[in-house]
């Protein structure tokens, strides 16, 4: 391990365990693949001192409750990130709950290494329907949201373009690190910024 992060997984939701009986070793995988590859960047907002970040295997009604409190829309997502310091309640993260990670915001700073990163908060029930309706492993999919959402306590985003790239080419990397295909490659076989709607797929 070349950080000083540690990972706590909390199952909520008895649907997790029932569709994946390793899914906490998987997150705890995706978690500390995120933490490496972000730590081989100069600027990857990985804290040299001792700090912890969790990831709470949820279901929808509770995305759907904390969507609606902090985030002000009354429905549920697939995932949501909490960073201890986030600049206002308006930069908490979210993964669209069509599942291709479009129009996600920032919701840390890197130039502060706090001792608690913060949560990221997983809606199984709209997990599971992206990754049928997707054709995707559910593995592979609860992977992916792991990796992007631990990123973004890491301060990594995708608003401007640049950034965009950056973090999705980031993305790629640890998940071929892990055996896992490009999630953002369309139909042609050409990956796709996130955060750009002319170029997004599987959007409803």
């Amino acid at each position: 391990m070349t950080h000083q992060v540690e990972v706590i997984v909390d199952v909520e939701s008895g649907g997790w365990e029932d569709r994946l009986p390793g899914c906490v070793a998987l997150c705890l995988r995706a978690a500390e693949a995120a933490l490496a590859g972000a730590a081989t960047l100069p600027d990857g907002g990985v804290p040299r001192a001792h700090a912890e970040l969790s990831v709470l295997l949820a279901d929808d009604a509770t995305v759907r409750d904390l969507n609606l409190r902090y985030r002000g829309q009354d429905k549920p997502t697939n995932d949501l990130s909490f960073a201890l310091h986030a600049d206002s309640e308006d930069e908490i993260s979210e993964s669209p709950a069509d599942g291709d990670l479009e129009g996600l915001e920032n919701i840390s700073r890197r130039d502060a290494a706090p001792i608690l990163l913060g949560d990221v908060v997983l809606a199984f029930e709209t997990v599971d329907r992206e990754a049928r309706e997707q054709g995707k492993p559910f593995q592979d999919h609860l992977a992916h949201l792991v990796i992007h959402g631990v990123l973004h306590l890491l301060g990594f985003d995708h608003i401007a373009d640049p950034d965009a790239e950056r973090m999705e080419r980031l993305e790629t990397e640890i998940l071929a690190g892990l055996g896992i295909a490009d999630p953002y490659a369309g139909r042609d076989g050409e990956s796709r910024a996130p955060d750009d709607p002319r170029r997004a797929w599987g959007r409803t």
